[in-house]
């Protein structure tokens, strides 16, 4: 008897390249000690929900439920900061109303499914490295203005090479 195929997904903010590079000048703000693990900028993403392993037969439903309707909103990520386990990460000082919105609306398209939902309260950010406990903040950091019109759902891969491969883009 074998067991079902999985595979780890997640709702995201998926950035365009122009973004990436407001990211990535932001990113070369800090000082990354060495032992540091950064993320490439084809990794950089805001989670939306983390749905992790969920069966391949799954992903059908997952991608038609997902297609919520949404405003777009502009977020503004201002906030550098290092968290606990060495996670360096820049998020917003306010979490607009309209990805709040958007927040919620998946989490109910995501609980009819009978999918779990993150029950801590959510803390959108992009994560720039891993191991950076001794990384220093930027002394004047470069907000990214992000205009967000889309979300996409998200395939972690587990190959280095490509960390993450979108599966479907929703406008």
């Amino acid at each position: 008897m074998s067991l079902a195929r999985t595979q780890r997904l997640f709702l995201a903010l998926w950035p365009s390249d122009s973004l990436r590079g407001q990211l990535q000048a932001h990113a070369d703000q800090w000082h990354w000690p060495s032992g540091c693990v950064r993320y490439a900028p084809d990794d950089w993403h805001v989670t939306l929900h983390f749905l992790g392993n969920v069966a391949a037969d799954q992903v059908n439903a997952i991608e038609t439920s997902a297609a919520v309707p949404f405003e777009p909103f502009a977020l503004v990520l201002d906030q550098p900061a290092l968290w606990r386990h060495g996670l360096a990460v820049l998020c917003p000082t306010v979490i607009p109303k309209r990805m709040s919105a958007l927040h919620g609306s998946l989490g109910l398209a995501l609980q009819r499914l009978d999918l779990a939902v993150e029950a801590r309260p959510y803390r959108p950010h992009v994560t720039l490295a891993r191991q950076a406990d001794e990384a220093t903040l930027p002394p004047a950091p470069m907000p990214v203005q992000w205009q967000v019109s889309g979300f996409a759902l998200v395939l972690s891969t587990g190959d280095t090479a490509q960390r993450y491969r979108v599966l479907r883009h929703y406008r």
